[in-house]
C-alpha cells in the first residue's frame, strides 16, 4: 500500500463505459465485480478485435497466400511485437505465445528436464500459485532434482535470509510469483534474480498476478523466463506469453511436436524451426493472440501509473473499512502489495460468506485460491478474496462492506 502519483485525466466512470458487464445486475442487485485476480473483465475495444477477427479475416497463419491468411499472420505477428514492446523484450522472437501461464511454466518444465540431472536443486516460494508448484515436483520426479521452498512469515513475505541459505552452488533454478494472488504480497524479484545469477541459476517469474498492474521491464530485470495471461490483463482466455532469453530458448527442446515447428520432415528425420515457432506447434488461438495485443494497447492507454494509484485507492479505502468489523483478519499485510485482500471473520466459514455476498450481487472468491501451502501455514481451510481492478469505485467498496457487514449479521 504505497503511495503512488495519479494522473488527473483518469476518469474510473468513462473507463465503466468500456465494460457492458459491469452494467448488469445478479440476483437483483447491480453487479460489483471483486474477483479480478481470477480474470479480469474486457472491454468493448477488445471485444471489437475479436469481432472484426472472425467477420473480416477469419484464416490460418503462416502457411498462406491468399489474402485473408497474410491479413490474419500480420496482425498476429504485430500482436507479438506490441508484447515484446510491452514487456521490453530484446527481440520478437522471445515472445512464445501460449494458452496461458500455466501453458509456459509447463513448457520450461519439460524444456528443463532434458537439462536437470539428478542431485541438483531447483527453489520456489512457499507463495505459489499451484500451476507454480506442480510442475516442478513433476520435474523432480523425472530428473532426480531436488525441491526446496523459500519459506514465508505471518505477514505474507518472502524470508529473504532464508533464500540466501537455500541458495547453493546446486541451485540450477528459482521459481517464483511477483505477485501472490492469493496475498497481493509483491516479491523482492529483483533481489532475488542477482541472487540466483551469482550462482548461475535461471529464473521464471510467474507474472500472472503483476502484469495486471505493474509493467515488468525483463531486460532491467535481466530475468531469465516470464510468463503471463492475457485473460487478467482484459483480455481473452485461453492466450497468454512466455518471455525467454533467446540463449535460454535455443536450449530448451520443442514442448510440443506437430505443424508449425517444424523446419523439414522425413520419416529417418525431422528438423525444427527457429524461434518463436519451435514453440508454436499447431494452430494457435490467433484471434486471441491478436486480442491480447489489443488488451496491452487499451491498458498502456489507460496508463499504469493511473491503475496502480486507483488500485492502491481502492485498497487503502477497503482495508480501513474491512479493519472496523468486528472478528475481521487479513491475511498477507505486505507493506507492498497489489490490491487484493484475503480475509476471514472469527466464527465464520468464506464459502458461506461468499455465497451470501453473490446473493447482493457483490462477486469475490472463496477457498485456497490455488494455493493450499498458504492456508496450510495459516491452519485454515480458505479465505474470502477481493480483489480490485482500476474500473471499480469507492461506491462498490462501500457496497461490499455492507454487504459483508449483513452477511456476518445473517451467519452469526
Amino acid at each position: 500500500m504505497n503511495p503512488v502519483t495519479k494522473n488527473i485525466t483518469f476518469d474510473v466512470a468513462k473507463i465503466r463505459e468500456d465494460f457492458p458487464i459491469l452494467k448488469r445486475k445478479v440476483n437483483g442487485y447491480p453487479l460489483a465485480y471483486l474477483d479480478n485476480a481470477a480474470t479480469s473483465q474486457t472491454p468493448k475495444p477488445v471485444m471489437d478485435v475479436i469481432i472484426d477477427y472472425y467477420s473480416n479475416y477469419n484464416a490460418n497463419i503462416h502457411r498462406g497466400v491468399h489474402s485473408l491468411s497474410q491479413e490474419a499472420t500480420d496482425k498476429y505477428e504485430q500482436a507479438r511485437i506490441k508484447i515484446q514492446k510491452h514487456f521490453n523484450a530484446q527481440k520478437a522472437h522471445e515472445i512464445i505465445f501460449t494458452s496461458g501461464t500455466t501453458h509456459g511454466i509447463n513448457l520450461v518444465a519439460n524444456g528443463f528436464s532434458a537439462i536437470l540431472k539428478e542431485g541438483d536443486e531447483i527453489l520456489v516460494s512457499a507463495l505459489e500459485h499451484h500451476s507454480n508448484i506442480v510442475p516442478w515436483q513433476m520435474l523432480c520426479e523425472k530428473t532426480g532434482a531436488i525441491l526446496r521452498v523459500i519459506p514465508m512469515n505471518e505477514e505474507g513475505e518472502l524470508i529473504y535470509p532464508a533464500f540466501e541459505e537455500l541458495i547453493s552452488e546446486n541451485t540450477k533454478m528459482v521459481f517464483l510469483n511477483h505477485v501472490s494472488n492469493a496475498l497481493g504480497t509483491v516479491n523482492p524479484i529483483e533481489k532475488i534474480i542477482k541472487k540466483a545469477h551469482s550462482v548461475d541459476a535461471a529464473v521464471l517469474i510467474d507474472g500472472a498476478q503483476a502484469a495486471p498492474h505493474i509493467k515488468a521491464d525483463v531486460q532491467e530485470l535481466d530475468v531469465d523466463f516470464y510468463v503471463a495471461s492475457a485473460h487478467k490483463m482484459c483480455g481473452p482466455t485461453g492466450v497468454g506469453v512466455l518471455y525467454g532469453k533467446e540463449e535460454w530458448l535455443e536450449k530448451l527442446p520443442p514442448y510440443q511436436g506437430g505443424g508449425e515447428m517444424i523446419d523439414t520432415v522425413t520419416f529417418e528425420k525431422t528438423t525444427y524451426a527457429g524461434l518463436p515457432h519451435k514453440f508454436e506447434a499447431g494452430t494457435p488461438n490467433i484471434c486471441g493472440g491478436i486480442a491480447f495485443g489489443a488488451a496491452i494497447d487499451y491498458l498502456n492507454q489507460i496508463g499504469f501509473e493511473n491503475i496502480a494509484s486507483s488500485e492502491n485507492d481502492l485498497l487503502n479505502y477497503a482495508t480501513k473499512k474491512l479493519m472496523e468489523i468486528d472478528g475481521m483478519k487479513i491475511y498477507g499485510v505486505s507493506k507492498n502489495k497489489t490490491a487484493v485482500i484475503s480475509f476471514n471473520i472469527e466464527g465464520l466459514h468464506p464459502y458461506d460468506i461468499g455465497t451470501l455476498l453473490d446473493k447482493m450481487g457483490i462477486a469475490v472468491r472463496t477457498g485456497h485460491h490455488c494455493a493450499q501451502p498458504i492456508m496450510d501455514f495459516y491452519r485454515i481451510p480458505g479465505t474470502v478474496r477481493a480483489s480490485f481492478s482500476f474500473y471499480n469505485t469507492k461506491g462498490e467498496v462501500e457496497r461490499f462492506i455492507e454487504a459483508l457487514k449483513k452477511a456476518k449479521s445473517m451467519l452469526s
